[in-house]
Formats: C-alpha cells, structure tokens, sequence
C-alpha cells in the first residue's frame, strides 16, 4: 500500500502506476505487472471526501469561533483548502487502494481468474 501511495507499481516499487492524474497504467513499464484488472472504482473519492471531511470540520468550528471571519471569506478560504487537500490525496488513495488489491491478490492479481 505504501508503494501504491506513492504511486509506485506495488510488485517492483520501480515503474510508475498512473499514466495521468487518475489513471491507472495497463502494466508496469519496469517490470511487466499486469494492471488492467484493477477494481478501485468509487473508492478513493469515498475516501478523500471522509478524510477532507473530518480535516476540515475542526478547522470550520476552530476559524469560526476563534477569528469571527467574514462568512464570505471562510467559505472562499475554505474552498480552497478542501479542493488542494483532495486534490493532493486522490491519486495517492488510489495508488493505495490499487497497492492493497495487489497485496490481498484480489481482482485477478495473483494469476487467478477474476469473477
């Protein structure tokens, strides 16, 4: 899963796993793994939409009672900070949801026939 967050193919650690911003390679160009079974799906936007979720809802109430911003300002600054933060951790997700399939050997990892 580490290899995976740092979106690294998981078997080598080498060869890059994403082609783009999210998508996932076909195989590793270092070492050959196959990639194209992947089940990630919806997963990592679930994820990065907990995480922004539960980051940003203290720094909401912590800004709010503490420096009284303008609303218009909290929601701007806020905006900004939740669209960097998801951003930042959507590919990395990813790469270790990706990691984790391969080291569980789900979805056809592992040389077995995917259902």
């Amino acid at each position: 899963m580490l290899r995976g967050w740092r979106r690294r193919c998981p078997a080598c650690g080498q060869g890059p796993l994403l082609k783009g911003y999210l998508k996932v390679r076909d195989t590793c160009p270092v070492c050959g793994e196959a990639f194209h079974h992947h089940r990630a799906d919806d997963g990592p936007a679930y994820l990065t939409i907990l995480i922004v979720g539960h980051l940003m809802a203290p720094v909401l109430k912590i800004a709010y009672t503490s420096f009284e911003p303008d609303p218009l300002i909290l929601a701007t600054s806020l905006s900004v900070g939740c669209i960097a933060v998801s951003l930042y951790l959507l590919p990395r997700l990813k790469g270790a949801i990706v990691g984790l399939q391969w080291a569980k050997r789900m979805h056809g990892f592992g040389g077995e026939t995917a259902l």
